[in-house]
């Protein structure tokens, strides 16, 4: 089975030359779609508003375990948070102010800001270090913490917040954007025939090879590729790494468990110039399509 990857290499897209979207109260917009609007967070309260709908999603409704000083605030946070961009989706119909508004998030960390840091949040999963070593002249963008409420798991929202993601690579001039992907549970063998469809189909080899640390690795090789259905795998995967196989990413060697929120993570990594053209043409190659 083929996914939705681009057959031709083609050229960055830049922004185009053209007044940004803004919400009511003159903040930019990334995307909008009837009531609701992404955009990034710009104050404090937000940003903590974000973190609580975190808290609903992986610690009431997953079971997470966090640090005693984030269960006692109901937030997920950590010092990652003081240097990330966050990326919101705000429901523009329901009372209150933005920060009462927010109805999903996600936590962008650009690779200049990353170095200047404690770098990656992935890298205590994945041995990422080599493969951005490989590419010097790539500038590459962490996706991490991606959550929506329950009651706007829709196509609308995610649709938005690709969007948020896109017009954010474009306007950082961004090359590769990469991050976990989690199935729920802390047991791969669960998982056997989606981990091994991606093991035997869009493993990341070459110049993008990319494998799970050696004292955290899981094998994703469960069953052989005869016995793999691909179109019953594709219907196992969470909805987030489905989206990113169709937009054309690939994914490291290895799962990694992750005990404290009971998930079993792959490596999704995907260049900007592999993004399938059906969705380049589809969002806009000036990531304006659900800006106005």
């Amino acid at each position: 089975m083929t996914l939705d990857v681009a057959e031709t290499r083609t050229e960055k897209p830049r922004p185009a030359e053209r007044r940004a979207a803004t919400t009511h109260d003159g903040l930019p917009v990334l995307g909008r779609i009837g009531s609701l609007e992404t955009r990034l967070a710009v104050t404090p309260q937000e940003i903590e508003a974000a973190q609580v709908i975190r808290y609903r999603v992986f610690v009431e409704e997953m079971g997470a375990r966090l640090p005693p000083e984030a269960m006692l605030a109901g937030r997920d946070f950590d010092a990652f948070d003081d240097i990330c961009d966050h990326l919101i989706v705000l429901d523009r119909s329901l009372e209150g102010d933005a920060a009462d508004q927010i109805v999903a998030t996600y936590r962008l960390l650009r690779q200049e800001v990353a170095e200047r840091h404690s770098g990656f949040y992935s890298a205590s999963e994945f041995d990422i270090a080599p493969m951005i070593a490989r590419h010097p002249g790539k500038q590459f963008m962490e996706l991490g913490r991606s959550c929506v409420l329950a009651p706007y798991r829709t196509k609308r929202t995610v649709e938005l917040l690709w969007q948020g993601n896109w017009a954010y690579a474009l306007k950082h001039r961004l090359d590769v954007m990469f991050g976990c992907g989690s199935f729920p549970g802390a047991f791969p063998e669960f998982h056997a025939l989606a981990l091994s469809f991606l093991h035997h189909n869009v493993l990341a080899d070459g110049e993008w090879a990319v494998h799970a640390s050696p004292n955290r690795y899981r094998n994703m090789d469960l069953m052989p590729p005869e016995a793999v259905n691909p179109k019953r795998a594709l219907m196992a995967m969470p909805p987030l790494i489905k989206g990113y196989l169709r937009l054309g990413a690939m994914v490291g060697e290895g799962a990694v468990v992750d005990h404290a929120f009971g998930t079993t993570d792959v490596l999704i990594v995907l260049p900007v110039e592999s993004i399938s053209t059906r969705y380049l043409n589809y969002y806009g190659a000036d990531a304006q399509r659900f800006a106005s």
